[in-house]
């Protein structure tokens, strides 16, 4: 094996290789919410910082049917939900953060419940200024709460 491949595949093991790439938008604290049986939707949440502005366009992930950037907010007394038109837009060099009550993924017509302490494939497209896609692949654990701030997300572009 090749020093190169040996580096690569022991940061692969180590969750550690999406440091080493350079990537246009930063992720920390991914998760998706556990299900129970007959759930059909979920929530992934994570932080999202842009380094030179972006947007977040789509999303997929194997296990729903759809993935959609969504947002809840407080309309006339009315707590609503909607699919964002044209994606989030995240500014250069500011967080934005993607968590229950706010916006979020919805991951709508589930194959199957996600099970706590399971994990789930995602992959995120992002669109620069000039029109360029990049998309990045997650690993999200899966849970009830957020992962402790410190907890790693297997990612590479």
């Amino acid at each position: 094996m090749k020093p190169v491949s040996i580096v690569v595949s022991a940061c692969l093991a180590f969750g550690l290789y999406a440091p080493l790439l350079a990537q246009t938008v930063d992720i920390s604290g991914a998760w998706a919410r556990a299900t129970v049986p007959g759930q059909r939707a979920t929530g992934a949440f994570m932080r999202l910082t842009s380094k030179e502005g972006a947007r977040l366009v789509a999303a997929s992930t194997p296990a729903a049917g759809l993935a959609e950037v969504h947002e809840m907010k407080l309309e006339e007394g009315v707590m609503r939900m909607r699919a964002v038109p044209g994606g989030l837009e995240l500014p250069p060099g500011r967080m934005v953060e993607l968590k229950p009550g706010g916006y979020h993924l919805m991951l709508l017509d589930l194959k199957q419940p996600l099970a706590k302490d399971g994990t789930i494939a995602l992959t995120l497209v992002f669109q620069d200024a000039k029109g360029h896609e990049t998309r990045t692949e997650l690993k999200l654990p899966v849970g009830m709460q957020p992962p402790p701030v410190d907890a790693v997300v297997s990612a590479k572009p």
